[in-house]
Order: structure tokens, then sequence, then C-alpha cells
């Protein structure tokens, strides 16, 4: 079903919405996009203030040191563990870790999600289980883990896999379905076969939304990376975060924080320039 389009009654009297009415409120409602000089600078002030807030609060005395370092002692202890190479080896190990366990879910997660999306057998088969299964914490799958795989790099992919791949089926399945019909139908009338109207219409049409559903699907990769860091590990940034707390070293740990923090922003905006240059033929269109 289509909806019908809306149509304006030329009878209505001209009194009823004045000239202006609906440019202003277009105004008041939706403000003018920032240029991206303007939005740089803008999320630039709002670190800053971030960091003059933080700043005030540890300098001020109201809280202690040991529970709110200042900036210039979780930069100290930043700059130590990067002279000494700690950062950039646990770095290099969460990095690893994430991109294995991220790509390896979303690798088979989606045809999967492409299929489920395409064809009803395939989405009552799989989609059903796929929603029963999110629901459940992944955090609960820790101990299950090491008794399956042990502690190694094996055990943190498996925990990221089970914390991404689940709901990457779903998102990228719902990409799949807000292909429009018509698409569907011109495929058809040209003579191609399911095949080639999956691959040649359905996948192409439904990537950029897919993009964002690997976008913001990275995001979770990070945070069951931690968690899963932060139990039965020996190095990375959640490992070194656990012996920050064993130790007392706040600073550290707000540090590793700050750090794992830059790093997923570095990604995310990764992510966002590789979508703006593929899907460029998508600007402007709302």
């Amino acid at each position: 079903m289509t909806d019908a389009p809306i149509r304006v009654d030329e009878a209505a009297p001209a009194s009823r919405t004045p000239r202006g009415a609906g440019a202003a409120r277009r105004r008041t409602t939706r403000s003018r996009p920032l240029s991206r000089r303007q939005y740089i600078l803008t999320a630039i002030i709002g670190f800053a203030t971030l960091l003059v807030v933080w700043a005030a609060i540890s300098l001020s005395g109201l809280v202690q040191p040991l529970f709110l370092p200042s900036p210039i002692a979780v930069a100290a202890k930043l700059f130590d563990q990067a002279v000494s190479g700690e950062l950039w080896t646990d770095m290099g190990t969460s990095i690893y870790r994430v991109m294995v366990g991220y790509l390896l879910a979303s690798v088979i997660a989606i045809p999967i999600g492409v299929l489920c999306g395409s064809f009803s057998r395939v989405e009552a088969a799989i989609e059903p289980i796929m929603d029963f299964i999110r629901y459940m914490p992944v955090v609960a799958f820790v101990p299950l883990t090491i008794l399956w795989v042990g502690t190694d790099d094996s055990q943190k992919f498996l925990i990221i896999f089970l914390g991404t791949f689940f709901q990457q089926v779903l998102m990228f399945a719902d990409a799949v379905r807000q292909v429009p019909p018509s698409y569907l139908n011109l495929g058809a009338t040209l003579g191609l076969s399911r095949v080639q109207i999956l691959t040649r219409i359905v996948f192409p049409s439904a990537l950029p939304r897919m993009w964002d559903a690997l976008r913001i699907s990275l995001g979770w990769a990070w945070t069951w990376l931690v968690v899963a860091e932060l139990v039965a590990a020996t190095s990375g940034m959640g490992y070194r975060i656990t012996q920050g707390q064993r130790f007392l070293e706040t600073d550290l740990i707000i540090g590793y924080v700050i750090v794992l923090g830059v790093l997923g922003l570095i990604f995310d905006q990764l992510m966002r320039g590789l979508g703006r240059r593929f899907f460029r033929y998508l600007k402007g269109r709302s």
C-alpha cells in the first residue's frame, strides 16, 4: 500500500494561511545547517568547555584527586605510558582485537541480513532467533566463552562477535526492506532473475543504510572489547584499566578511558568520511 499524495485545496481562502506562516514555522523548527568549519569550531568549543569544567572541579578541592585527578595529572600519566611504550602496545592490541571480531561479525551478518530482508521464509526462520539472542546480556556469556575457547584472543573475538552480530543482522535486514518496491518491479520488468535483482538492485540500494549500521555497530564492538579485556586478559586497554583500579591509579583509568573515546571518535569520523565518499550521489537528497 502506498501513501496517497497530499493535495492542496486551492479553494481554501488565503487568509487562513498567511503567506509567510509556513516559512516562519520552518525557520523556528529547523535551523540552518552549519558549514563544516562552523561545525568543527562548535565541537571544539564543546570539548574545551568540558575540559574547563573538569579542571575547575578538580583544582577547586571539592573532589579529592584520588577520585578525580586534574587534566594535567592525567596528561602526565598518559605521557609516561607513551614514553614507556605501554600505551602504544595496549592500543595496538585492542585495535587488532576489535577489528578482527567486528569484521568477522560483519562479513557473516551482511549476507544473512540481506536474505532476511529479501525473502519472507528466511526472515521467519532466522529473525525470531536473532531477536531472542540479542536480548541476552553479552556479559553473561563471558564465563561461558572462557570455558569454550579459553582466555586468549579467541575469547575476545567471540565476545565482540556476540555483541555485534545479531544486531547487525536485524539492522541490515531492515535496510533491505526500505528499498522502494518500484526498484524491484523495474528489475522484474527488465527480465532480471531473483539473484540479479538481489545483487544488482537490492544490495546497492540498501548499501548506504547498511553502511550507517556498520558505523553504529563499530561503536558497540569497542564497548564489548573493553568488557572482554576487563576479565581474563593480560594486555589491552581494558586490562590496563583493571590494573589501574587494583593500584588506585585513577589518573591511569581516566586517561585510558579518554584514549578509548578518542579512538572511537577517530574510527567513527573515518567511517563517516568514507560514507560521504562512497555515497556522494546521495548528497542533497531528503
